[in-house]
């Protein structure tokens, strides 16, 4: 829950979203940890962002995309803030599918992605956040997860690996980590991309059919499958545990590949916009300068 003496943030994700309509407000999950949340509201065909067809929509997307270019260009700039987007999902939910298709456009210097995936020893001989702090961007970055911290309150809640305690535990820990990040000028933005169970099996399905294609399947994929409603019930418990003014969770409805691309890069771009950022003042010492 909120705490009273948390200062107000310099831009607060969930005031944007807010701001913008029921269309954000519907898939957004609000920040009450006492409040169920139930995946089945959300519909993964919808398409709230979607316009007048598929090659419209494609066509926003790639629009956005160049803008996202110019926008992080300013952000390197403005310096005074950070941005971590996190990109959370079920297999074949569309996490490298999304980094490929919103931020295909930016400087790499600028806009960097980690995939996360099951810890090494040595990051195992710590506690399980330390090797998320060390991968947080930095004054005028942008820090994309695929996959993320949020996975150590899936896979071990559902594999029975801790106990209810544990779990509430890291809920209570993630939310002051993620405060932490934001009161220190990190802009979180975070994403559960949602997609249905037949969904995923064409999507696995496609990738047993097609050879090149073999490289992203492993047999384990079939049994993280058959514990399909185990998984959403647990992302069900962490949306509404970790759901906070500072971090809300959006729900993207990701059946559609370029509607989820369409979404979220909507939703990257207004929060940069909002954030009213500006380029440094100019140097006086340049006023007049002739270069040779």
């Amino acid at each position: 829950m909120p705490r009273s003496n948390v200062p107000a943030l310099p831009f607060p994700p969930a005031a944007l979203l807010a701001s913008k309509g029921s269309v954000w407000r519907d898939w957004q999950i609000a920040p009450d940890p006492g409040k169920p949340v139930s995946l089945k509201k959300f519909k993964p065909e919808a398409k709230p962002f979607s316009g007048e067809s598929k090659a419209t929509d494609q066509a926003a997307v790639q629009a956005i995309a160049e803008e996202l270019d110019g926008l992080q260009d300013l952000f390197y700039a403005d310096r005074r803030f950070k941005l971590l987007v996190v990109l959370q999902g079920t297999d074949t939910a569309g996490k490298d599918g999304t980094v490929r298709g919103v931020f295909s456009r930016t400087s790499p210097l600028g806009v960097h992605t980690v995939g996360w995936k099951a810890p090494t020893e040595a990051e195992r001989d710590h506690d399980y956040l330390w090797r998320i702090h060390q991968k947080m961007p930095g004054a005028g970055e942008t820090m994309v997860f695929n996959r993320s911290h949020y996975e150590d309150v899936l896979v071990p809640v559902v594999n029975g690996w801790i106990t209810p305690e544990q779990t509430a535990q890291r809920y209570a820990h993630i939310n002051d980590f993620e405060r932490l990040l934001a009161e220190t000028g990190t802009v979180i933005l975070k994403f559960m991309l949602h997609i249905g169970s037949d969904e995923q099996r064409q999507r696995l399905q496609e990738r047993v059919d097609d050879p090149t294609k073999h490289w992203k399947f492993s047999m384990g994929d079939i049994e993280v499958r058959r514990q399909w409603a185990d998984y959403q019930r647990a992302y069900e418990a962490l949306l509404k545990e970790t759901s906070t003014p500072w971090a809300p969770w959006t729900v993207v409805p990701a059946n559609s590949k370029t509607h989820r691309n369409l979404m979220i890069a909507t939703v990257v771009r207004d929060t940069l916009k909002a954030l009213d950022l500006r380029y440094p003042p100019p140097n006086p010492a340049l006023n007049g300068l002739r270069i040779d």
